[in-house]
């Protein structure tokens, strides 16, 4: 070979190779959606033809809209987020389309209390809402520099409730001439933004700072100070509100967080020992709370006393009807849970329905779900980001163990909606959000790599 030719092999040898374009995905994306809401038609008519052997009058129109809802937010991300992970705006739109089904079915036993309308309108807002958040948030970590912002808001949404009567023994709602809000469900995410900006900047103090007791690396209290004392006060607001499960939630949240922040394994222990410690303490001088404990610990006791079934015991034999596959959409009697059955209890109708598989085909879906979530934050290079998708993620999957451990017996119920499932506007709004900044991440997390030379 000549010194030419040489030359020319070595050159190529060490030229770098091809940058690799990845793939956007949309029309992945697209095509699950038409899935997502041709399965929530199927289930709105199967409805139909189990009460009353005919289609529902308004089929075409729910899966005209379900559709046109899902069609404007794939939009919006096939816009502004080309490269978001293709699984998480389907999976929102299966779960919200299956709720619509679940209240709407529910409907049909309570004709003076109709919801699914209603769902439908909140669901609509709530993906106008994605599809602003989508459009308007270029870039998820300007929300850092508004972290105090967030804190402010959110303590003030816990504690407006305060002033506003108690509904069925917790003070979580405000209602103005027939309209109400849950400001709790709001708070939730303007604190998980707040805790992912402050461990972000102080990640390296609360990891390496302070003493260590009992092999736990302890951050000095100017570092921890700042979160623990947001942390207490939104707790102890909550705890006045009588509103337990959204205190679980933030506290699971915050240990979470602390955790992924530091690395240290230590805080789960410390987590878990405090939140024993806590929930013993509430449940023996609280009498709401005490209350849920003995039916929890006794669900049958009123049977015994011959009163009839409680809402827990109600929604277990619910589940035991169920079986394996369920006695069909339209064909259950999970009605006879009283007036939680559209809310708190939802689940229990999607068990006796849909049975085992069906509800483990459900929680597939949220678990999916979290695990996207938390795969686009650990994508990420940024530690805010990170965080930041971690904790909305944790967020729905503490919902999840929080509602089917209270419906099905496993912990004390907490009276928290099932995300997308339940009725509740505030709900499933704020879970819209949750699902838009998830988008963001995600689009970020993928697009760092585009473009970059194969390894």
């Amino acid at each position: 070979m000549t010194k030419a030719g040489t030359r020319t092999a070595v050159a190529a040898a060490d030229a770098p190779a091809p940058a690799v374009r990845l793939p956007r995905r949309r029309g992945v994306e697209l095509a699950l959606l038409v899935v997502a809401v041709l399965l929530s038609v199927c289930g709105y008519c199967a409805v139909g033809l189990a009460r009353t052997g005919t289609l529902p009058p308004g089929a075409f129109g729910y899966g005209a809209g379900l559709g046109l809802l899902a069609l404007l937010a794939h939009l919006a991300v096939r816009w502004r987020a080309p490269y978001a992970d293709p699984l998480l705006l389907p999976i929102a739109v299966l779960l919200n389309g299956l709720g619509l089904v679940l209240i709407y079915r529910l409907d049909l036993e309570t004709p003076n209390d109709r919801a699914a309308p209603t769902q439908l309108v909140w669901s609509a807002l709530g993906v106008a809402l994605f599809a602003f958040v989508v459009a308007a948030l270029r870039d998820h970590r300007v929300l850092q520099r508004y972290s105090y912002v967030c804190v402010a808001a959110a303590l003030a949404l816990l504690t407006l409730p305060i002033l506003f009567p108690a509904v069925n023994g917790a003070r979580i709602w405000i209602r103005i001439a027939g309209f109400s809000i849950q400001p709790g469900e709001f708070a939730k995410v303007l604190l998980a933004v707040f805790f992912a900006a402050y461990l972000a900047a102080n990640r390296n103090a609360l990891a390496y700072a302070g003493r260590r007791v009992w092999g736990v690396q302890l951050p000095t209290g100017r570092v921890l100070g700042p979160i623990v004392t947001v942390w207490l006060v939104s707790v102890g607001v909550l705890v006045l509100e009588r509103d337990l499960g959204t205190s679980l939630l933030f506290f699971g949240l915050f240990v979470v967080l602390l955790y992924v922040a530091t690395g240290r394994t230590g805080w789960i222990a410390v987590g878990l020992l405090l939140a024993a410690l806590g929930a013993v303490a509430v449940g023996r001088l609280e009498p709401h709370v005490h209350a849920r404990v003995e039916d929890w610990l006794h669900p049958f006791a009123s049977i015994e006393a011959g009163q009839g079934p409680n809402q827990l015991a109600q929604s277990l034999f619910a589940f035991a009807a169920g079986g394996m596959l369920g006695t069909g959409l339209g064909l259950g009697h999970s009605v006879l849970i009283g007036f939680a059955a559209k809310s708190d209890f939802i689940l229990a109708t999607a068990g006796e329905e849909l049975g085992l598989a069906g509800l483990s085909a459900i929680f597939l879906l949220y678990g999916l779900l979290v695990e996207r979530g938390y795969r686009a934050g650990l994508s990420l290079r940024e530690p805010f980001g990170r965080l930041l998708a971690v904790g909305l993620a944790s967020i729905i999957a503490l919902q999840v163990f929080v509602i089917a451990g209270g419906v099905t017996g496993l912990i004390p119920l907490t009276g928290m909606a099932m995300p997308f499932l339940a009725q509740g506007g505030s709900s499933v709004v704020t879970n819209w959000a949750i699902i838009a900044l998830l988008i963001r991440v995600s689009h970020s997390a993928r697009r760092q790599y585009d473009g970059q030379v194969a390894p």
